[in-house]
């Protein structure tokens, strides 16, 4: 009987730290995901037959705002003129095996996402329209848009469900409101945006105009002890804001990405937690 004691206690404690720590996990997965509302959503559609494409809307006017974008050649986004008929649009191709005189393509294949916005404000800079929009090419799905804080996941509801006239007040939104990752507290000692890359990244940038204005600070000079902002590079800002900082700052930036030694994926991730402070926010 001792032997049968002497195995189940600490068979048991390990049992209980295994299933805390899956806990743990999922509890994340559970809220960075939203999956009951999901969940729910895709319960209600099937039930009632509907089909998950939403139809164009019936007003079709080319609008004064604007949906930017980076995509791989394979990449299907056809969904933006579809369901976006109101929309300006530029989709840049990071990876093209040919051009043409429609393809929008970034000077290299890096960052991610952030070269091909950086590369639309570049080349716009002077004709922008009063609202961009970045997002992902990714149009839906609990896989690939989770991020996207729709109840289906959905960037299509998303921008209908956009508030201009907030964006145009606020200058900057980020599309999403959940603080999980990025924003929560265990995530704002940010290990992407260390003090040297922050210095590498405004390096030569012009003195702030947004927080830093009254504290006498360079950005680059101004190193904040935590960074924070809701994942995962998907925001819509006002031209007003854009045009607050000068065109050689968003040239410096990109300039960052050809140059760094951070690979895609790390420079990319660097920017996404970085565009809010570009944009005059606060580093949380």
């Amino acid at each position: 009987m001792r032997w049968v004691l002497r195995f189940a206690i600490p068979a048991s404690l390990l049992v209980i730290v295994l299933c805390t720590v899956l806990y743990v996990k999922f509890a994340q997965i559970w809220d960075q995901y939203d999956a009951p509302a999901y969940a729910w959503a895709s319960l209600k559609n099937t039930l009632r037959g509907s089909k998950l494409d939403n139809p164009p809307p019936i007003e079709d006017k080319v609008e004064d705002k604007v949906v930017i974008m980076a995509k791989v050649e394979s990449a299907d986004t056809q969904w933006v003129a579809e369901h976006l008929p109101g929309w300006q649009h530029a989709i840049y191709t990071v990876d093209p095996s040919t051009i043409n005189s429609s393809t929008l393509t970034t000077p290299l294949n890096k960052g991610h996402e952030s070269i091909a916005y950086l590369t639309y404000i570049i080349d716009h800079y002077h004709a922008l329209p009063s609202t961009l929009v970045f997002i992902h090419p990714h149009r839906r799905g609990f896989s690939e848009a989770w991020h996207t804080d729709t109840p289906l996941h959905d960037n299509v509801d998303a921008l209908r469900a956009l508030r201009i006239p907030f964006v145009q007040k606020n200058g900057y939104t980020n599309l999403r409101c959940n603080w999980n990752p990025g924003c929560e507290l265990p995530h704002r000692k940010n290990k992407h945006v260390t003090p040297e890359i922050w210095r590498e990244v405004f390096a030569g940038a012009s003195r702030s105009i947004f927080s830093l204005k009254e504290k006498g600070f360079k950005e680059e000079e101004y190193l904040p002890g935590e960074v924070g902002a809701a994942c995962c590079a998907q925001f819509a800002v006002s031209r007003e804001r854009v045009s607050q900082r000068p065109l050689s700052d968003y040239e410096g930036f990109r300039k960052w990405i050809v140059d760094t030694k951070l690979n895609d994926a790390m420079s990319g991730r660097v920017l996404e937690f970085l565009w809010h402070v570009i944009f005059g926010m606060e580093a949380v």
